[in-house]
């Protein structure tokens, strides 16, 4: 599954995978207890694939992040726990992400961040990584 169909409820904890349209929103699924909700057009809705985290250069797309840490974590849940110290939170992240703009990415930010990424793992939902590597390598051997 792809991060366009993985979305974040404004005050819902968690992820929550997008199941169907309705005329007045949507109905989404709980990737915590996979409980189905109804959620209106009124909802604060973001959707994973257009999220990005600000660093002193650009603009890095989650999905990228998200590899980083999988890369760091071998595939396992993270080493750093979302109720950590700000400032161990930070340190993680500069190994994640090392020139993302500390102005701009508070800690709440981070946490969010992790605890998407071991959602995700979790629900067996980072194969989305691997597909995007296996093509980047397919269309290089093309060329």
């Amino acid at each position: 599954m792809s991060l366009d169909k993985v979305l974040s409820i404004g005050g819902k904890p968690g992820l929550y995978k997008l199941i169907t349209q309705t005329r007045g929103g949507f109905v989404a699924e709980s990737l915590i207890d996979n409980k189905r909700i109804s959620v209106s057009v009124q909802n604060n809705v973001s959707v994973l694939s257009e999220i990005a985290i600000y660093t002193l250069t650009e603009e890095v797309p989650l999905k990228q992040v998200l590899e980083n840490i999988k890369k760091k974590e071998n595939g396992e849940p993270s080493s750093v726990k979302p109720k950590d110290s700000k400032d161990k939170l930070e340190e993680y992240f500069f190994d994640v992400l090392p020139d993302y703009d500390e102005d701009r990415v508070y800690a709440s930010d981070i946490k969010k961040v992790i605890q998407w990424y071991n959602l995700l793992q979790q629900n067996d939902m980072l194969n989305f990584l691997e597909s995007k590597e296996e093509n980047d390598t397919s269309s290089d051997e093309e060329e």
